[in-house]
């Protein structure tokens, strides 16, 4: 067969957009955090991951052009050679602190810093062992280490009695690495941590949590799941991205300096790949300092994420338990999920949908997502739109 055949027998995207219903690579023209434009009219934002909505503050914006007028466009090169300069040190340096590590190391993205970490230290005759709903970066370096023969390992999400199933038949002399998202991505929830430490002690395996969606989200002063759970000194490594609370492009890791320093000197996707430019490094460092000089902000966040998610109970939607900024309506059918998703388009909203295969059936979702800067305003027009939209397609009464 020929290789591309695959290519063109895809026609599912080519479907939905021909009913006018698809909802992906939309273009945004311009935007003020809860607000943009898109197709030549004012949406609200109800789908981003910019948390704090820092991504058009002034001072990140002009860390960004300060960096970029200092140090030029690019590093033009990896950290390992020439792509090092002194924001990056900077920003390690302060990361670490920020979440009470010894060490932090910055990678070019938030998806590439799994890739850079997992295979990096899972390798021959050790063993990863991940919760199943991961977000795919974690998936894709599960994938690499495998491939350098290390042994990889799922488990039910969020079903600890199944990792443990798991980790006894793994000896107890193996190295080992469990990864889980703080907060998963889909759905909003936040791991069982408290047990996850316990587990992984009792099993001599070491910890790797995922807080792309935790910092600024939950933890003291938005530190994260180690700091929700007072456990910083139970979690052996934290990674997380630049691209939502920190309203940049990037990752991270943080650590022991032994562990970093390891990476630092073994990791393909740091060695390899061209560093963060100066203007994300910038503008990262400007997200840290305001998060830190306005804690209230995470409170900000998350009391609007439960305002929404509480009236849209109220409005008769099937709405999960939570407490993040994720905020999931389950519809439950692919093409209710798309046709709603248009619905609300067009009355002014925009919200991710996520249909099958990349949540189970029966799981098709609006997932919406909230800002610290979405005022009282934008929330209620989103629950009136919700409520019509929902009347109409028979949703709710």
């Amino acid at each position: 067969m020929d290789l591309f055949q695959k290519c063109y027998e895809f026609t599912r995207a080519d479907e939905v957009k021909a009913r006018g219903v698809y909802p992906y690579f939309r273009a945004i023209e311009e935007s003020e955090g809860p607000v943009v434009m898109m197709e030549g009219k004012r949406k609200i934002m109800a789908g981003s991951n910019n948390y704090l909505g820092l991504t058009t503050h002034p001072e990140v914006k002009e860390a960004a052009l300060k960096a970029i007028e200092k140090y030029g466009s690019s590093c033009s090169g990896s950290r390992y050679l020439t792509g090092t300069i002194d924001l990056h040190i900077e920003l390690e340096d302060r990361l670490a602190k920020f979440f009470q590590k010894e060490a932090a190391l910055l990678f070019s993205t938030g998806y590439q810093t799994a890739q850079g970490v997992v295979p990096t230290l899972v390798q021959r005759d050790e063993h990863v062992i991940s919760d199943k709903d991961n977000h795919a970066s974690i998936v894709a370096g599960n994938v690499m280490a495998k491939g350098l023969t290390a042994s990889t390992h799922r488990y039910k999400h969020m079903e600890l009695d199944d990792l443990e199933r798991v980790l006894k038949k793994i000896p107890i002399e193996k190295g080992k690495l469990i990864v889980s998202d703080g907060v998963f991505s889909t759905g909003g929830t936040i791991v069982d941590l408290p047990r996850l430490v316990e587990i992984a002690k009792h099993y001599n395996a070491r910890l790797l949590i995922d807080d792309a969606h935790s910092v600024g989200v939950i933890g003291k002063g938005g530190r994260g799941t180690a700091s929700e759970f007072n456990l910083e000194k139970e979690v052996d490594m934290t990674f997380g991205t630049f691209s939502k609370t920190f309203a940049s492009l990037g990752g991270f890791v943080v650590g022991e300096e032994r562990i970093i320093n390891y990476l630092k000197h073994h990791s393909p996707a740091l060695i390899f790949a061209a560093s963060p430019t100066p203007a994300s490094v910038a503008a990262a460092l400007a997200a840290l300092d305001i998060l830190e000089r306005h804690p209230e902000m995470v409170t900000r966040l998350i009391s609007n994420a439960d305002y929404v998610r509480k009236e849209l109970r109220k409005k008769g939607f099937v709405v999960p338990e939570g407490r993040t900024a994720i905020v999931p309506v389950i519809v439950g059918d692919d093409e209710i999920a798309f046709y709603m998703w248009r619905r609300l388009f067009d009355e002014g909203v925009f919200v991710n949908v996520f249909v099958s295969p990349g949540v189970p059936q029966g799981r098709q979702m609006m997932r919406n997502s909230f800002m610290a800067t979405h005022e009282k305003e934008h929330l209620d027009s989103i629950i009136d739109i919700y409520e019509k939209v929902g009347k109409e397609l028979k949703l709710i009464q």
